[in-house]
């Protein structure tokens, strides 16, 4: 076992030196234990022969000698010399011994369920769904008002907070919900979370059991699905018609659920708002089952007709009081926030509170005050507004440049409302295919088989609200170019 570069007069080395061959000799040691060269129970050469042997100072080996010994790998025998110990056997080959344990069944499939739907770790590119518009969001204002907190405020902040979050921030929210949406809500009853994915999984730890039964509509979200998978709970699929999910449906079908999941205002993915006459519905169903209702409004605020046509929340109906709102900043303003909101019923504000702790304790004190103030001092609607006349105009340009690069053949359908659109093919169709193809040559393009469980719907999503005209050009052309070699 030569060491590089030692020799006989390593007395008169510098410390450095001597530090460096000390530090050789006990890792060439340690690994001839760990990989089975010095087996256990092998006894180790004498110092003097050993050090004569590798061309070192004894003093060069005790050192490394006695390292191992106070880690374990090498033990002492009194007049016998020293010892490889029973504990430093190297282990079996691999292959020879059983794996650790791995997931477990519940882990397993909330793996293959997240795997199928994940979009890749990659910077937003056309057609990308859910990625809002972050290059004009205003940060130059958001980095003023954070600035203009008083060192007394950031003090504060930088204690413990509130779980259910900064009270400036949950009041603003409670207005905003009044003014935006309809609901009348007390500004108790919101819990600030990060994000909206965050609040359905506090939701599903808090009001269901293992094997609870719950209503998700097919094809939809796969977060959802994931999160109620998560907690031991049975999604069962219900189909879809121009009203949103068939709640009459999927009550015969799954009797035995005690909640539903939904998003009526601008249904993901395939786009469709849910009638009143369905919604009253759905809210008759969990006042005569008990159940409750989850309203996912994730881009509620993008309704693009004039203020009086906009839908207002589900939650904000007659009846509603078994509904959970679940929104997100996420998408009103960008996704680097991570900060989101339940309203849930005034008694179900403290667990809901003690759950959030328990999980991150509760979201940046310094990101939720100045929210508060970019709500409370109007720049939420002023941003808002530039959106809602922005994202109309790229919808046109993805609209007109698919028609242009496919010769005719993607002639999509124009929406009031959401920040994508949906292209639907044959049911049953291929269209992964066209999706892998596209992610090669730089464009995502969703296939809507990705969000189906039992539903053959298929088709593709295509995000427009956070690219340009020339990046939604480009894009299309990719896609016409693609389209027309399949053919």
């Amino acid at each position: 076992m030569p060491v590089a570069g030692a020799n006989s007069h390593t007395t008169s080395t510098p410390d450095g030196r001597l530090g460096q061959l000390r530090q050789q000799v006990y890792e060439q040691l340690r690994s001839a234990i760990e990989q089975g060269r010095l087996p256990a129970g092998t006894r180790l050469p004498p110092s003097r022969e050993h050090a004569a042997s590798l061309g070192v100072a004894r003093n060069t080996v005790l050192w490394a000698v006695q390292r191992l010994q106070a880690e374990g790998y090498v033990e002492g025998r009194v007049g016998d010399g020293t010892y490889v110990s029973q504990a430093a056997a190297a282990p079996p080959a691999p292959g020879l011994v059983a794996p650790p344990r791995g997931l477990s069944r519940r882990g397993q499939l909330i793996a293959e369920t997240a795997a199928r739907w994940r979009p890749p770790h990659v910077a937003a590119r056309a057609f990308r769904i859910g990625a809002p518009e972050v290059d004009t969001f205003p940060f130059a204002l958001w980095d003023r008002l954070a600035r203009q907190a008083t060192a007394a405020q950031r003090s504060a902040r930088a204690q413990y907070l509130d779980p259910a979050g900064d009270p400036d921030l949950r009041q603003a929210i409670a207005l905003w919900l009044w003014a935006s949406r309809g609901i009348r809500c007390d500004a108790a009853q919101v819990v600030v979370c990060s994000g909206s994915q965050q609040g359905i999984d506090l939701i599903a730890r808090l009001l269901l059991d293992a094997g609870d039964e719950v209503l998700v509509e097919d094809p939809g979200y796969p977060g959802i699905r994931t999160s109620l998978l998560g907690h031991g709970a049975l999604a069962r699929p219900v189909a879809l018609d121009a009203q949103g999910l068939c709640i009459d449906e999927g009550a015969a079908q799954w009797p035995r659920a005690c909640m539903a999941v939904v998003t009526p205002t601008h249904q993901f993915p395939t786009g469709v708002r849910m009638g009143l006459a369905r919604r009253q519905a759905l809210l008759q169903w969990a006042r005569t089952n008990d159940a409750w209702v989850v309203e996912d409004d994730y881009d509620g605020e993008f309704q693009y007709g004039s203020a009086s046509q906009r839908v207002p929340a589900l939650c904000s109906l007659p009846g509603s009081e078994r509904v959970l709102y679940v929104g997100t900043f996420s998408k009103t303003l960008h996704p680097g926030l991570r900060l989101g909101f339940v309203v849930v019923p005034p008694a179900l504000v403290e667990a809901f509170a003690m759950a959030r702790a328990i999980t991150d304790r509760h979201a940046p004190g310094d990101t939720q005050a100045v929210l508060a103030r970019f709500i409370a001092e109007g720049h939420l609607l002023r941003h808002l507004r530039q959106m809602r006349e922005l994202y109309p105009a790229r919808q046109r340009v993805l609209m007109d440049a698919l028609a242009d690069a496919s010769d005719g053949a993607w002639q999509l359908q124009p929406s009031d409302r959401g920040m994508h659109l949906l292209y639907e093919a044959a049911p049953g169709s291929d269209d992964e295919t066209l999706s892998r193809r596209a992610l090669t040559a730089g464009v995502m393009l969703a296939p809507l088989s990705r969000y189906a469980m039992q539903s053959q719907r298929r088709g593709w999503l295509l995000g427009y609200a956070g690219y340009g005209e020339a990046e939604i050009r480009a894009a299309a052309r990719v896609v016409g170019g693609l389209t027309r070699r399949l053919r």
